[in-house]
């Protein structure tokens, strides 16, 4: 049958139940012309898309439709119309990520398809130069989501870097999912999931020599969030929604709305691994900024005792004694743990917070989510589980002068759990409260949204590598994921940067590969493990560095790396620039460094010395020069 182009002008008396013609829609490029997308519908009614960079399949030909509640919209499709393409041009701030002033640029298209009852939905497709996004739109009121056909089909050679997801009510008290699994690494297309319960976002791919990271943007609290299907036979990955349990208590698991229905942005990154590790793909699809004073929007760092000395450490005296380090480091935070409503009460948090404004310290507080969705008995737990109780609970938290609340232990990515996290981000921007979460979801753009959002954690961080020597050996290939993967968009709490023991666990990591991550993983408020003890041995000038740190970044250059292995990566503040790399090999790797962006300034570096645990410091040109990393070991580069 021949196929039929559509561009601006239907074929007038045609209806669409009666043209089942080939309907191709001409190709979306980039303003750089460099991806395409081209979207089809099948004589059968099928609807399509696929997407080429530089002429080169990236996305094979590949399911688009969804089905809601007395509409199936995923097959007997026709092309209705296709709007005229639009160039798109945004700008924004962020305090909590790789760039500060991000500007977006895409072509916009929408295509509208109906079925066979006449019903219609609107794909939108966005198309930048690091890639494409799309969303559906149905018309409607108290529309209720049945499912989505959405796929992304790769060529059988392609590889790829995914975390598994783990089972609902598994782990430590039934507290699973909360995106705490290692990256099985560069394994083939099609591999099913090990855990059979999919894959998490971001999802990273490699086709060719285009690399994909798949994740999605902009959740209201009307929708579900997604992740790939465990079944991707043939390397066709399906988005998949949560399961059965993830969900606030008695609340709803899929998507419904009160007006029309309309999914988060699903997203497709796509060039070189540099476009990826520059590319604001993630946020930009977000929402824009909520109102929230501007003048409490404060990145930093922060002390926190829970990470080595875990709950033996939430006492006053200890908390004392860690708003003394973060001043000593010229920090700006310190981080109570859980259990401190029992240990140390609100009349003497009350005290520690006015202790720790006196040295210029804020005090941020652990909270407990959880209802009924878990077993877990930290506490303070079940204050913020309704509007009324947070308001009250985050107006005496203010009251009290805490700047921050860190809140854990939520139930996976059903619609009503999807809610109570955009709830919660509301409140506490209303009471001007930062807010950390934990036992959490991927925040998928929040921290664009929701200014008062510092970082999430939705990683297996550095509190595993202290439970098991299992997760302490796994470590450095997977913080070499990271800054590909699960750090790519969105802040990341890690809360890295470990120098001296952890107690019962051998530290597999060189002092430089810590050293490394407090620059290569972002965090709006980083949570430095070490404790203050552990910072004694330290040099001075390691310890000037970790004091000078930037709180947030201006800009970002990705130098070399490959994920699971090793990354080097330059972040600039202000006129500064910070160079860090990690290599997480067991053998020494030498890597080229060309900084000639740098405008041929002198700097130091500090890397690994001889010794295990040793540090060294020497100068270095920013120019073209090779660097020689240690065995899991690392270096940070500065130049002012």
């Amino acid at each position: 049958m021949t196929a039929y182009r559509f561009t601006a002008l239907l074929v007038v008396g045609i209806t669409c139940a009666q043209f089942h013609l080939h309907a191709h829609a001409a190709p979306l490029t980039s303003p750089d012309r460099q991806i395409a997308v081209d979207v089809t519908v099948s004589p059968t009614g099928a609807l399509t898309y696929s997407v080429s960079r530089d002429g080169k399949p990236v996305i094979l030909p590949s399911s688009l439709g969804i089905a809601v509640q007395g509409a199936d919209l995923t097959q007997g499709l026709t092309l209705a119309a296709s709007s005229r393409v639009k160039l798109i041009e945004d700008r924004y701030e962020l305090a909590t990520a790789k760039k500060r002033h991000i500007t977006y640029r895409a072509n916009e298209q929408t295509h509208t398809v109906r079925n066979t009852l006449g019903q219609a939905m609107d794909v939108t497709f966005r198309v930048s130069n690091d890639g494409v996004a799309f969303r559906y739109r149905v018309a409607g009121k108290g529309l209720k989501f049945v499912r989505e056909t959405t796929g992304f089909a790769f060529d059988k050679a392609a590889k790829a870097w995914l975390q598994p997801m783990s089972v609902a009510q598994t782990g430590w008290s039934n507290t699973n999912p909360s995106y705490e699994e290692h990256y099985q690494r560069e394994i083939p297309v099609g591999t099913p999931s090990t855990l059979g319960a999919g894959w998490v976002f971001p999802a990273l791919f490699r086709s060719g020599d285009t690399w994909v990271a798949l994740t999605e943007a902009n959740l209201d609290g009307s929708f579900h969030a997604s992740r790939l299907h465990t079944d991707s036979s043939g390397g066709v990955y399906r988005l998949d929604g949560p399961s059965a349990p993830e969900v606030f208590t008695n609340g709803a698991l899929l998507a419904e709305s009160t007006g029309d229905m309309v999914t988060p942005w699903r997203i497709v990154a796509l060039g070189s691994l540099r476009t990826l590790v520059e590319s604001t793909l993630g946020t930009d699809l977000a929402a824009p900024a909520i109102a929230f004073d501007k003048a409490k929007i404060q990145p930093g760092h922060a002390s926190w005792s829970w990470a080595l000395l875990k709950d033996d450490g939430t006492y006053i005296e200890t908390q004392k004694r860690f708003v003394d380090y973060a001043a000593d480091m010229q920090w700006d935070y310190t981080l109570v743990d859980a259990d401190w409503d029992r240990k140390i009460g609100f009349d003497r948090m009350r005290e520690l917070v006015q202790y720790a404004a006196a040295k210029k310290i804020g005090i941020l507080v652990w909270y407990n989510s959880s209802g009924a969705w878990n077993k877990t008995e930290y506490s303070p737990k079940g204050a913020l589980l309704t509007r009324a109780s947070r308001k009250r609970e985050f107006a005496r938290l203010r009251d009290m002068g805490v700047k921050g609340v860190k809140i854990d232990f939520f139930a996976g990515d059903g619609k009503s759990m999807i809610a109570y996290y955009v709830d919660m981000l509301q409140d506490a921007a209303d009471a001007g409260l930062l807010v950390n979460f934990h036992g959490a979801t991927l925040p998928r753009g929040w921290s664009r949204t929701f200014p008062n959002l510092m970082t999430v954690e939705a990683v297996k961080g550095f509190e595993f590598t202290s439970f098991d020597q299992k997760d302490q050996d796994a470590m450095p290939p997977h913080a070499a994921m990271l800054p590909f993967s699960r750090n790519l968009f969105d802040p990341m709490d890690y809360t890295p940067l470990v120098f001296g023991d952890i107690p019962k666990i051998k530290r597999v990591t060189r002092n430089g590969f810590e050293l490394a991550e407090a620059v290569l993983f972002l965090s709006g408020i980083q949570h430095f493990a070490e404790r203050p003890e552990g910072m004694t041995g330290v040099p001075d000038y390691v310890k000037q560095l970790l004091r000078d740190l930037p709180r947030s970044w201006d800009d970002v250059r990705f130098i070399d790396g490959y994920p699971g292995r090793y990354a080097v990566i330059a972040r600039k503040s202000g006129d500064s620039w910070y160079v860090a790399g990690f290599n997480a090999d067991g053998e020494e790797r030498s890597v080229d460094l060309d900084l000639s962006f740098i405008d041929g300034r002198s700097g130091m570096l500090i890397a690994d010395g001889e010794a295990e645990r040793a540090f060294s410091q020497a100068p270095i040109e920013a120019g073209k020069t090779s660097i020689r990393i240690k065995p899991r070991g690392g270096f940070v580069a500065v130049f002012k």
